[in-house]
């Protein structure tokens, strides 16, 4: 008797192609192939899918769910319950990411990603520490009074955690940071972004050879495109080796600029949706505190009391249906934009953002409107 399980659908999107009437196949967390739901052997195990089926989103930016928030809850039962959240929207696989905070609290986030890694907790990628090496006049809404120059033991704490987990994203910003400090944790296999930062486009360019691969939430917390100093935002569009993350709930970013991002981008490296969530996701709750200070929910923003955005209050799905129906991209392309894309940015395209053989059986189950149907991760399914 096969251990192997078809879900089938009437079209199935494996990152490059479309597959009509098709299934595909998986047995102990991985894909087998994908085929004609028609020729299915007998013995395989068949389960309905639905409408569609395509590879399972992939968030690099994630400060909670769930009525959790990393900072406030920096423990592998944290991490867990932010997981299990975003599942629901189709991320079968996140940066649970640590705002700027304490030296105490950024170790005992390590400590709980390690732990969290060995647990095989469902979903959990690595871990995305933003901050707190930044820029204090584009601080957005971290805490000023916790932004400071990175020093050997913050280098030695991330180069120990980017060895014990399978990726490790961290925003820093030139001012805070040397070159020097970004070429050894880029050589360590770390994925280093630029944010919350007055960089010039050449400041930025220049740490971009040092090693820096990623630009942290595009056009937010940044130096702007401008005329005669394109600033970070150009930096980011006219190098093709850097990726950047987007946060595309119409809030954050105009449609107009992101559609003009979009446009403008070199490659090969690709923008990438991100949704920047915090706690509120999958609740109903109205305000949370970060660092001791309130952040107020409402008409889907999160704000402090002076009216800063505080975060982002949204999901991946609808990441995804507001890039394609309100920026006019194809549905293929904005699945890539949160599957293939943030894949190849942390670089484990090997194994996810694609339904190929081999990958990681992550996947999500969607209507013929881009309701959710269903989420699935290494081949079991985690909500419905």
């Amino acid at each position: 008797m096969t251990d192997l399980k078809a879900l089938t659908a009437n079209r199935i999107f494996d990152g490059a192609d479309w597959h009509e009437n098709a299934a595909v196949v998986f047995s102990n967390g991985r894909i087998d192939h994908i085929q004609p739901s028609a020729s299915l052997a007998p013995e395989i195990e068949r389960i309905d899918g639905g409408e569609i089926i395509a590879p399972g989103f992939i968030d690099l930016q994630v400060n909670g769910g769930g009525g959790v928030l990393l900072n406030e809850e920096p423990t592998v039962e944290g991490i867990a319950t932010i997981c299990a959240a975003h599942a629901k929207f189709g991320t079968t696989a996140l940066l649970p990411t640590l705002i700027t905070d304490t030296p105490d609290i950024s170790a005992r986030t390590v400590a709980a990603g390690i732990d969290a890694k060995t647990r095989g907790i469902r979903g959990f990628l690595g871990l995305h520490l933003e901050g707190p090496h930044l820029s204090v006049a584009r601080k957005g809404a971290h805490d000023p009074t916790l932004i400071r120059p990175m020093e050997d033991r913050d280098l030695d704490l991330m180069l120990s955690c980017g060895r014990a987990l399978d990726v490790l994203m961290v925003t820093i910003a030139p001012e805070s940071v040397t070159q020097e400090q970004v070429t050894k944790l880029a050589d360590a296999g770390i994925i280093v972004s630029l944010g919350h930062t007055e960089a010039s486009y050449n400041v930025a360019t220049v740490y971009a050879e040092a090693g820096i691969r990623t630009v942290t939430h595009l056009f937010n917390a940044m130096s702007p495109l401008g005329h005669r100093e394109p600033g970070l935002v150009g930096a980011a569009l006219d190098t093709g080796a850097l990726y950047a993350g987007l946060i595309a709930d119409g809030i954050h970013v105009h449609p107009a600029a992101m559609g003009a991002a979009l446009r403008a981008k070199a490659g090969p490296g690709k923008i990438f949706l991100v949704t920047d969530a915090m706690s509120t996701i999958g609740t109903d709750m109205t305000s949370f505190t970060l660092n001791g200070r309130e952040i107020l929910r409402k008409d889907g923003r999160l704000t402090l009391a002076d009216g800063t955005l505080a975060g982002a209050d949204i999901d991946m799905i609808s990441s995804v249906r507001y890039v394609h129906r309100n920026l006019g991209l194809s549905l293929e392309e904005a699945l890539r934009m949160a599957s293939a894309y943030p894949a190849q940015a942390a670089r484990i395209e090997n194994r996810k953002g694609f339904l190929k053989p081999g990958y990681d059986a992550d996947f999500v189950v969607l209507g013929a409107d881009l309701s959710m149907k269903s989420t699935w991760i290494s081949g079991e399914c985690a909500y419905a």
